[in-house]
């Protein structure tokens, strides 16, 4: 079997700048193009790539766009310091005690940043698909929805909304448009559906509109989705969340202790 080269551009159908931002957009994403560092020069991409002045401009454009890299005419085009920010789901999961913050919004600010959430809406509305099978309903029956969006630094970071089986929700907070003091954790855990397990599925996919609209995103670039279960005692689902975030802009981190 043959396998394909670098230099073998026949199989990606791409336009070229295209082309070129995904190289420079790897480089930038693996770390090999560090946060503040210099994008090679004009000059320099045209050599590599083979390309007009024209097109690494087309290139580069996208990047800026995209959040990945900043620059202004006449002066170099450098990664931006937050290239990529590490997500560690298992925080989302940690109860805030009284009085303290919520841990994912004291990880953010150690790293300098400011994240806030805002409720958008909470509603009742019929499950389908995935979210029916996370929590072991029919399709068609009727729960509560919260959807939420995280932003950090003033920029939309996450949509977030979270599916709870009315039995669980109904004449609690949960079904209220206010926030829930103390997280979603605490209060499953006083209505006496402590959380046992969760269960991560991740997938990447082209957004929806309101995904696209939603977090501001650029072009057709992927979003990173996350389906989390929830289940109590009696392996019970108590609450199903889609986690959506953009795919270049944000990595998971998982940690695991070997048996």
């Amino acid at each position: 079997m043959t396998l394909l080269s670098d230099e073998d551009e026949s199989f990606d159908p791409r336009p070229l700048h295209a082309r070129i931002a995904a190289d420079l957009r790897g480089e930038i994403m693996n770390g090999d193009l560090a946060p503040g560092a210099k994008v090679p020069s004009t000059a320099q991409l045209k050599s590599r790539f083979d390309a007009s002045n024209a097109t690494i401009q087309k290139a580069l454009q996208l990047l800026k766009d995209e959040g990945l890299v900043i620059g202004r005419a006449g002066a170099a085009v450098t990664v931006r310091q937050n290239r990529q920010q590490t997500v560690r789901p298992a925080t989302s999961l940690t109860p805030a005690t009284a009085g303290e913050t919520y841990p994912w919004l004291a990880e953010a600010a150690a790293r300098g940043s400011e994240a806030r959430s805002d409720l958008i809406e909470v509603r009742e509305a019929p499950v389908q698909g995935d979210i029916a099978a996370a929590l072991a309903l029919a399709p068609g029956t009727p729960v509560v929805v919260r959807r939420q969006l995280i932003t950090i630094d003033g920029e939309p970071a996450e949509l977030v909304s979270s599916y709870y089986p009315l039995d669980v929700a109904q004449g609690t907070a949960l079904a209220e448009a206010r926030r829930i003091r103390g997280g979603t954790p605490t209060l499953l855990a006083a209505l006496g559906f402590p959380p046992r397990l969760s269960v991560d599925r991740i997938s990447a996919r082209i957004p929806t509109r309101l995904e696209h609209a939603a977090l501001r995103l650029p072009g057709d670039l992927p979003v990173l989705r996350t389906l989390r279960a929830v289940y109590s005692d009696d392996h019970r689902p108590i609450e199903a969340t889609e986690m959506v975030k953009a795919g270049h802009l944000y990595e998971l981190q998982y940690e695991f202790t070997p048996e």
